[in-house]
């Protein structure tokens, strides 16, 4: 998101059944390493990193930044959701002029098969719809990951296309916000 002058940010912290998206806090630290080093999630995102590399680089309060919630379970983070503006001429794009909002979201291996990551993207989805209403989001997986397959489907992403990139096919979807009607 690169647009910090027309929304608040950090909003209020968005409670749902059973989490809570907020803006990072120090506290989070050790959950941002373990995310970021751990194999079952590095396997989704290009690798693992080294846990020693991360405990030098991490900053003391990782990840704050506009669109970037971490999702807590019972005061504890167990993922985060991101919301990237994307480059406007990025190759793929459902506005002309590009610059949609990209949904990003990571859990913890231990918060896997719970429904955490629905609960939490659409939560984070509804503050964007709020936020920038009639905006797009758009989100790209690959087509290996069923887990992300099915999730874009339930949050009401469509297909774009597929294409091939990092060695691998990619799923490229778009959700259109739901405009009330009079």
């Amino acid at each position: 998101m690169d647009e910090p002058g027309s929304v608040t940010w950090p909003p209020v912290p968005i409670g749902t059944e059973r989490l809570v998206l907020r803006e990072s806090e120090a506290r989070d630290r050790a959950a941002f390493v373990e995310l970021f080093s751990s194999p079952e999630v590095g396997t989704h995102i290009g690798g693992a990193r080294p846990r020693d590399e991360l405990e030098r680089a991490m900053p003391e309060v990782p990840g704050r930044r506009l669109g970037l919630f971490v999702v807590e379970l019972d005061g504890t983070m167990v993922g985060m959701t991101t919301l990237d503006r994307r480059e406007a001429g990025s190759p793929r794009r459902v506005r002309p002029e590009g610059g949609e909002a990209e949904l990003g979201y990571l859990f913890l291996p231990k918060a896997w098969g719970h429904g955490y990551a629905a609960e939490a993207c659409a939560a984070a989805l509804d503050w964007f719809t709020g936020a920038f209403p009639g905006e797009p989001v758009v989100l790209c997986t690959r087509t290996a990951n069923e887990r992300a397959l099915r999730l874009a489907a339930k949050l009401g992403f469509a297909e774009v296309e597929r294409f091939e990139e990092y060695g691998a096919e990619q799923w490229f979807g778009v959700r259109f916000p739901v405009v009330p009607s009079n």
